[in-house]
């Protein structure tokens, strides 16, 4: 134990002196094998009071021995960690053992950072807790990455785009320790109805519950994930009960729900039971679940027909891999383009190249097809492979007109890789006369870590003279942090973020502002995703540049569906109109 437990002759003492024998032998042992390793050592009765603690109480809680003697468990629990603490301890009086979870109590001045929670319950020892807990060490025991990774803000779980890596961490962490480990996921149907009848504030009250459950359930009480609303899954050892938790679920919802409905729950489990595939195998079927888990709809994907063997995930997993290079390979991907305008004049500034790739249907968005491409490696060959198709494309129009001008998208996974940057650089190299005709996009779509690297890539790009626009700016956390950091010619507002602003209160208040800090900077802004007239007007009243959307028009591989512009006269009689910048 650390220097606090060291004077624990002035440190702990033993809430009652004439407990029965067996109990005090317990206690002995439990402090003699966590002697070496916590800080704080808890003994709780069946209604989690602490009957018996040890070790530095006043460097961590602010208390002294006698102030915690009495005093239920989760009332010294950070507010956010309460729900969490008492599943963990359901948890524990259901299997036994509570196995490396972070918690964070509540000191005097206020939350502690995360401690490292182990312990057990004893029935036969009148139902008793034995818990440590140690200061040190957490971020040493989560996985590379983890505490980088997003989180959903109402569960407090991690996001689908975090969850592939963080599941593989652990998986490897309990195949290496020889400890048998399972993928399960859940769906909760009916959650969008359930909202309706418990509104916002009740289905955030409802998501922190579940996101506790699953939390405390799940490996070292943070391997748990929110893949999209209503999909969940975690990582669990494989003696969990499944319908246990499952039950558990389904009485929060019931209980909160007011018409006592709650939601059809339901399940498949991945077995991990196959030692023989590879990390990177394991992390190829766990990808692959998890996209098709995330991104289809309805019947489309279905949990009863899902299959429990990782072997046979990896290889389909494989399978998509090999068919997505060969798509590459092949050059067999189309370009779509779609028109940016000038919100005043009507003209066309340039158009965005799009990709469609041969299984795509009609309506079918590429947005799964570059996650996968992310997610496996893939994108580097890809955006070099798009990037060489639209100069193509472009040697193929009068090189002494700009009539044409193509912005090519970049995944922010690109930015950083070797291979692809030298490559691009090439193909610039290559073809000088497409300076003032190409332009390119940094997507947000797999987020950008090293911002400086990200910067001179960009500076590369422009003192060479191309225009670089940072693409979904708005849809995350991250768009300030970005724009502070990388110089950049244009942003293109999140089209979700401009809906967002069209409905709040606030929203035409902070649009403004935001297109106004932009051209302060000599930075100019697009609005994406604008399908209706009053979506141009609010963009206009705004301030924004230009704007983007199927109101002029869906993507086309004939750039000539957009001569003349569809709805063109929307701009009529503003051809001259030119707004000072402010």
């Amino acid at each position: 134990m650390t220097a606090a437990v060291q004077n624990k002759s002035t440190d702990s003492h033993l809430a009652s002196t004439d407990r029965a024998g067996g109990m005090k032998a317990e206690r002995d042992r439990f402090v003699a094998l966590a002697f070496c390793w916590a800080d704080l050592l808890f003994e709780l009765d069946p209604d989690y009071r602490v009957v018996f603690v040890a070790g530095a109480t006043q460097p961590v809680l602010g208390m002294s021995i006698g102030q915690v003697i009495g005093q239920k468990l989760t009332d010294l629990v950070a507010e956010g960690d309460k729900v969490l603490t008492g599943q963990l301890l359901n948890v524990a009086k259901a299997h036994g053992r509570i196995e490396n979870v972070s918690l964070r109590l509540s000191g005097k001045r206020g939350s502690t950072p995360p401690l490292m929670l182990a312990g057990y319950n004893m029935p036969d020892m009148g139902g008793h807790y034995f818990l440590a807990l140690r200061t040190s060490g957490v971020q040493a025991a989560a996985s590379p990455g983890v505490h980088a990774a997003s989180r959903e803000m109402a569960s407090g779980l991690f996001d689908g785009d975090s969850f592939s890596d963080i599941a593989v961490q652990r998986l490897k962490g309990m195949r290496a320790a020889n400890d048998d480990a399972k993928v399960t996921l859940l769906s909760l149907d009916g959650l969008k109805g359930l909202k309706e009848r418990i509104g916002d504030e009740g289905e955030e009250r409802l998501m922190h519950t579940v996101g506790a459950c699953l939390r405390a359930n799940s490996v070292l009480g943070d391997s748990a994930a929110r893949i999209s609303n209503e999909r969940f899954s975690l990582v669990h050892k494989a003696e969990m009960d499944i319908a246990d938790l499952i039950g558990q679920i389904n009485t929060f919802a019931r209980q909160a729900d007011p018409e006592g409905k709650g939601l059809v729950v339901e399940s498949a489990t991945v077995s991990m039971e196959d030692a023989e595939i590879s990390d990177e195998d394991l992390a190829k079927g766990l990808m692959y679940t998890i996209n098709q888990f995330r991104q289809t709809k309805g019947t489309e994907f279905t949990l009863s027909n899902l299959s429990t063997s990782m072997s046979d995930l990896v290889g389909k997993a494989v399978s998509e891999v090999n068919g997505f290079r060969a798509v590459v390979a092949d050059n067999s991907f189309q370009v779509a383009f779609q028109p940016i305008i000038n919100v005043e004049s009507g003209v066309i500034h340039h158009y965005e190249a799009l990709v469609r790739f041969p299984t795509m249907g009609a309506s079918d968005s590429p947005y799964k097809f570059i996650t996968f491409a992310e997610e496996t490696g893939l994108i580097h060959d890809f955006d070099i492979a798009m990037a060489r198709k639209v100069v193509g494309w472009l040697s193929t129009k009068p090189r002494n007109s700009d009539k044409y001008r193509v912005a090519v998208n970049i995944s922010g996974n690109s930015v950083g890789n070797l291979a692809y940057v030298n490559n691009l650089h090439n193909l610039l190299q290559e073809n000088p006369w497409a300076r003032g005709k190409l332009m390119f996009e940094i997507t947000e779509s797999a987020r950008m870590t090293d911002l400086e690297t990200a910067n001179n890539f960009i500076q590369n790009l422009r003192r060479e003279g191309f225009h670089v626009c940072l693409d979904d700016f708005g849809a995350g956390a991250a768009s300030f942090q970005y724009l502070s950091a990388l110089d950049v010619d244009v942003v293109k507002l999140d089209g979700s973020a401009i809906r967002n602003s069209r409905h709040a209160p606030k929203g035409k208040a902070f649009l403004s502002a935001l297109t106004e800090l932009c051209s302060r900077l000599g930075v100019e802004t697009i609005a994406e995703m604008i399908d209706d007239t009053g979506g141009l007007e609010f963009i206009r009243q705004c301030g924004v540049d230009y704007v983007q959307g199927f109101l002029f028009g869906r993507p086309s591989s004939n750039i000539k569906d957009f001569e003349p512009l569809p709805n063109g006269e929307l701009f009529r009689g503003r051809g001259a109109v030119v707004r000072p910048r402010r």
